[in-house]
């Protein structure tokens, strides 16, 4: 069981992040690396604090993890010492650990019993570190071999996009078996891991490791294929003999009535982020860059934050990060986010602590260009919120216009849905009111042998429930090829939508 006093004696410690200074000239990850003795030491201790609640909420989809990770039982591994064991635990729900260990804002340590005490010397338990931690030895010590599958089925399945949800359902079904395609329209393979999230929070050796062993498992990965297009829908049908949908949900929002949104430099959030990251891959200098610019991002979610990163990384002159909200606690407030409820706080990442100014309460009026047609500065204004007539929340501007100096503007104000196009006209889908696609209890869309999961039906949300979708679709495919299914299904689809920007 779990050391009954640990907590009391071990006090929280985050992992060491590099010297400002020094990772604002590099894209390699924000934190500090560590000789794996002198980790695995401070990380095993870091486990003790674990009290192995007897409703432990840390994995409770409702609050904590939607993959139903086995913290408690992990944890006291990692604190006894038996790496190997906790890998085995942690990849039986699980697929991409060191994706998650990374990447995730971890809704488990909010609803850790210990966030109750959060202080600057007690709060949750440190999971998302002894997560990355346990995944990154066992890589280290070879540990994380190819899971082969014992019978083949003769079933041929075909997974659009090679995000988080396509990856993880692609290597279920691959395990039990079927023979798995992967088409992505994108040179490379990981969607969003690969070209959304930047290198200084995950590293592109890390995706590939895994890609690797996928490939070895049996799993076929073929790029630069929009299916839909490049293979049309009635070639996919006869080829497959079911289709799993992890398109994502790529559909930005934008703002193109604002008085010159069409002026160069003004860009959405993705769009640099993808032209920054294929430079970090080899492609050549990316067309959008912040270096010696003014650079204005507006939206202040984890989207925004990654392009503060990325600006400070390309050499800005400025970084400001607008938000028409107004700034949130920062700690959790009972009455509007109780435990174990993901906290409404406010949340500082590794790029805040870059540099960069949050303005909050403000939204763009209207961009000003120079005689060339490129964006000079913007106008903002303080804003109020509100209701209009149908009821739906406005924010009124307030009190006198302020011209800000803006040679790059970047949106970063969210996702609206799924790409619409041939692909989905073909197999006769419609986006339901989120602009994503709506399944059946079993993961299957209004199309016989079509299924959908991670946030093509979400709509953009949080890594883990990408993969949690993506197992959870893979048991419904292999019902449906073979009438039962020893796969597990982590959630469901009617589980309401947890959304971010």
């Amino acid at each position: 069981m779990a050391d009954p006093h640990g907590f009391l004696h071990v006090t929280k410690k985050e992992a060491r992040k590099r010297p400002v200074g020094e990772r604002v000239h590099d894209w390699r990850e924000v934190y500090a690396p560590q000789p794996p003795d002198e980790r695995d030491r401070e990380v095993s201790e870091q486990a003790r604090r674990c009290m192995d609640c007897g409703v432990p909420f840390c994995h409770s989809s409702s609050a904590g993890c939607p993959l139903g990770n086995l913290i408690p039982e992990w944890n006291d591994l990692v604190r006894r010492g038996r790496w190997d064991a906790a890998a085995e635990r942690l990849h039986a729900t699980n697929n991409f650990p060191e994706f998650t260990g990374r990447i995730c804002p971890a809704p488990c340590e909010s609803a850790c019993v210990l966030a109750l005490a959060d202080t600057h010397t007690t709060g949750s338990v440190t999971i998302k570190r002894i997560e990355q931690t346990i995944a990154d030895t066992a890589w280290e010590r070879g540990a994380v071999g190819p899971v082969l599958p014992v019978t083949r089925s003769g079933r041929q399945v075909a997974v659009v996009g090679s995000g988080p949800a396509g990856l993880a359902a692609a290597q279920q079904l691959t395990r039990v078996g079927h023979e798995v395609t992967v088409y992505e329209r994108d040179d490379r393979f990981g969607g969003l891991l690969r070209y959304g999230i930047p290198a200084f929070k995950l590293e592109k050796t890390v995706l590939d490791q895994r890609l690797t062993q996928m490939r070895v498992e049996g799993t076929h990965f073929v790029p630069d294929v929009e299916v839909g297009v490049e293979l049309p829908v009635p070639t996919l049908l006869s080829r497959y003999d079911a289709v799993v949908l992890a398109t994502g949900a790529l559909r930005a929002r934008d703002n193109r009535d604002l008085e010159g949104r069409d002026l160069d430099g003004v860009h959405l959030a993705m769009e640099h982020l993808v032209a920054s990251n294929r430079e970090c891959e080899g492609d050549g200098p990316s067309p959008i860059t912040a270096r010696g610019k003014h650079v204005v991002i507006i939206g202040g979610g984890d989207t925004g934050a990654d392009c503060l990163g990325t600006a400070h990384r390309q050499g800005a002159l400025s970084v400001t990060q607008l938000d028409y909200r107004p700034p949130l606690p920062s700690e959790r407030d009972d009455a509007t986010s109780p435990w174990p409820s993901w906290p409404l706080v406010l949340r500082t990442t590794p790029a805040h602590a870059e540099g960069g100014v949050r303005r909050y309460e403000v939204a763009v009026q209207r961009f000003l260009g120079d005689d060339d047609g490129h964006v000079r500065s913007m106008v903002l204004a303080e804003v109020r919120p509100g209701r209009d007539a149908t009821g739906r929340r406005t924010f009124d501007p307030v009190g006198e216009d302020v011209e800000l100096p803006c040679d790059l503007a970047l949106f970063a104000i969210g996702f609206e849905g799924t790409d619409r196009g041939p692909l989905l006209d073909d197999l006769d889908l419609t986006v339901n009111r989120r602009g994503v696609l709506s399944c059946g209890s079993d993961w299957q869309t209004d199309t016989p042998g079509v299924f959908v999961c991670g946030d093509a039906h979400r709509g953009a949300s949080l890594v883990v429930w990408a993969i949690a979708e993506g197992r959870s679709a893979a048991r419904g495919v292999d019902e449906y090829l073979t009438g039962s299914s020893e796969l597990p299904a982590p959630v469901r689809p009617a589980t309401l939508p947890l959304t971010v920007v």
